[in-house]
């Protein structure tokens, strides 16, 4: 009897410690994939906004033709957290990236080859003209006169799906965090339905390209046109919004914060309205608040140090300097 109680002891003790052992190794094993899976993710979760938001405007406009694939990936290269771009849509309602909604003089060679006079652009109405027609338009190989750094190249205006797609693929290849899209909204009351659709129509189109390509989380909505962010507060609420604001706009903080009639996530200034006080006041509003466009390396250290939240320049290379 006593030394079946101690055969079954034996027993008993060695399962145990046989279970304990598979038990420490599964725990250590899902541990080290766990470690391993979060080294390896390349970021489809989208991020919060960091500490201080690097935005390339137009993508690098400084560097690198406005608006187009190769000045987003580039910018992405010089490390921005945050790509700014400008929407306009065309006739067959195809959403692409343009600062106007006419083909600019300053940047477009006609397919001949030849140039667009400064007096007829507005003739060249991209909302009365089909995308597959837009594109014969080049705009990267014409010498910019403001910014004669900028590299030279064949481009044409690029969909925002296939901006998303270039990101994304650059990203997953780079197993790097995708950036943040901040994309303005080109269209004001006057224009309405004449450059571009109303207000209401305009953002339905934008957020159908933002979400067929999954990208809610990532988006910021800009625009001076506070019409859009209005009808965006009230159905997309979970969109974050940025208010751009001109220094010639001479009201004052609280009474263009009573217009819009909510507070939105970004207050985006000209940069000659910053002022400690304009950064306390949005602060205080739970806003961040970053001014455009800042192209000076002194100017851009002065307003971090200031407190702003991010900085929009067209030379992000600024930034690693």
């Amino acid at each position: 009897m006593t030394k079946q109680i101690v055969s079954t002891s034996a027993a008993n003790f060695i399962k145990l410690f046989l279970l304990s052992f598979i038990f420490i190794s599964c725990s250590s094993t899902q541990k080290n994939n766990t470690v391993n899976n979060e080294g390896q993710n390349t970021s489809s979760e989208a991020k919060p906004l960091g500490d201080f938001d690097k935005q390339g405007h137009r993508g690098c406009r400084g560097l690198m033709p406005e608006n187009t694939i190769p000045a987003m990936l580039n910018a992405i290269g010089l490390g921005v957290t945050t790509l700014e771009m400008d929407i306009s849509i065309s006739k067959d309602k195809k959403l692409f990236l343009s600062h106007e909604a006419f083909l600019n003089h300053e940047i477009t060679t006609k397919p001949d080859g030849g140039f667009i006079d400064e007096k007829e652009e507005k003739s060249f109405n991209m909302y009365q003209m089909n995308y597959a027609d837009i594109i014969k338009y080049d705009v990267g190989m014409k010498p910019h006169p403001r910014f004669p750094e900028q590299q030279k190249m064949k481009a044409a205006k690029p969909l925002l799906s296939d901006v998303f797609k270039a990101v994304k693929e650059y990203m997953m290849t780079a197993k790097r965090p995708f950036p943040f899209y901040n994309i303005e909204t080109k269209c004001l009351p006057e224009t309405d339905n004449k450059f571009h659709p109303a207000p209401a129509e305009f953002v339905e189109l934008l957020m159908k390209v933002i979400k067929e390509n999954e990208m809610e989380d990532y988006v910021i909505i800009q625009s001076f046109d506070f019409r859009t962010l209005q009808y965006l507060h009230k159905n997309y609420p979970k969109i974050k919004t940025a208010m751009l604001v001109e220094a010639d706009n001479k009201s004052s903080f609280r009474k263009q914060i009573k217009d819009i009639g909510f507070t939105p996530d970004i207050y985006s200034p000209e940069s000659t309205l910053v002022i400690p006080g304009l950064i306390k006041d949005c602060h205080d509003l739970n806003m961040k608040i970053i001014p455009w466009t800042v192209n000076d390396k002194k100017k851009i250290d002065e307003f971090k140090k200031m407190g702003v939240d991010g900085i929009i320049t067209d030379f992000p290379n600024l930034f690693n300097e």
